[in-house]
């Protein structure tokens, strides 16, 4: 039954993480100008989700 709850996880993840890159590029189209501090924004929101995302592997393990 955890197995089924990471599954979850790492979907809700790939759907945050694809999310904030169509924002992300949809706003470098419309700015290029402000690219450089939106790509750390980028960066810093990916590393965010991809850390919960670990969390819930590691909640996931200690639930089993």
């Amino acid at each position: 039954m955890g197995i089924f709850g990471y599954a979850i996880c790492v979907v809700a993840a790939a759907g945050c993480i694809s999310a904030v890159a169509m924002s992300a590029a949809n706003n470098m189209a419309r700015q290029p100008e402000v690219q450089g501090r939106l790509f750390t924004v980028f960066i810093l929101g990916c590393a965010f989700i991809e850390a919960l995302t670990l969390i819930g592997f590691v909640v996931t393990l200690m639930v089993k």
